[in-house]
């Protein structure tokens, strides 16, 4: 028998399982049954390992605002950045990820909203993270299907928040990810990240910093290479297609404030990539 004290359970490392423990198991009212999946010998087949996972690359692999947010709090997390230190000027950010000021502004707004810093008018920007947990060691041992079963567990989630909370600059915001995503239909590479953009442009629909902060760590393990190694077999443009067409209602239900729909629609959105991932699996040599 495990003991866990008030301490551990308490825990900043504790409280994230604790969250999705809580959403996977707590009815929403009204909001309907979630559909189920069926495991098997799938399970089984995707959650196995035999051989070492590689290591988790440099950063997320996104562009733009959200992929330099990644990258600034992959360097707080590693300590490059200390607690209370001041990050660079936005001018200098600029210069080093050669964009514009009001891209980095972007993504210091991502960071301030994950409580990841402290954005001070006339002062600048200051590291608040405490480091509190290994997130490249809970990425590295994490399948693909598992990684599934937690999307299926958090998305519909989001998208309940979603239709709640969102702001119409969070629907602007989240519409210009969607013609991203959609312009990208013609690239692989493009196209899974601007597909990890949107996902987590929908979950900052939320106004829930913690649920950012979880859609982060989904987005550091899809870009494991484990997933890059299935993704031409995946992402061929039939599947893109249709992938596309569920962002699309996505927005659109969500932007309608439409809960039933936006959830009948994420449900077959991962049901098809748990579908497409088992596909790859069992055509892909040994």
């Amino acid at each position: 028998m495990i003991n866990l004290s008030l301490d551990v359970i308490f825990s900043s490392d504790f409280i994230p399982i604790l969250y999705l423990v809580y959403i996977w198991f707590t009815p929403i009212a009204g909001a309907g049954s979630p559909k189920r999946f069926e495991m098997g010998q799938e399970y089984q087949q995707l959650t196995s390992h035999t051989d070492p996972l590689p290591p988790l690359p440099e950063a997320v692999s996104v562009g733009g605002s959200a992929g330099i947010a990644a990258k600034l709090r992959r360097a707080i997390i590693e300590g490059t950045y200390g607690l209370n230190e001041r990050l660079p000027a936005e001018r200098e950010l600029a210069d080093l990820f050669k964009t514009s000021r009001g891209t980095i502004r972007e993504a210091l707004r991502r960071l301030q909203e994950l409580g990841m810093v402290d954005r001070q008018i006339g002062s600048g920007t200051f590291v608040t993270y405490r480091q509190f947990s290994e997130h490249t060691e809970i990425a590295d041992v994490t399948s693909p299907l598992e990684l599934i079963e937690v999307r299926l567990g958090i998305e519909p989630q989001i998208v309940r928040l979603a239709v709640a909370n969102a702001t119409a600059m969070d629907i602007e915001r989240m519409r210009k990810a969607l013609l991203k995503v959609e312009g990208a239909s013609g690239d692989p590479e493009t196209f899974s990240k601007a597909d990890a953009e949107f996902h987590l442009a929908m979950a900052e629909c939320t106004r829930n910093r913690l649920m950012v902060w979880l859609y982060q760590l989904v987005n550091e393990t899809r870009s494991h290479d484990q997933w890059a190694a299935m993704k031409e077999s995946i992402l061929v443009p039939e599947r893109i297609a249709q992938y596309n067409a569920h962002h699309r209602h996505l927005y659109n239900m969500i932007a309608k404030r439409d809960l039933e729909a936006a959830l009948d629609t994420i449900y077959d959105h991962l049901d098809k990539a748990r579908s497409d991932l088992v596909g790859a699996v069992r055509t892909r040599p040994n």
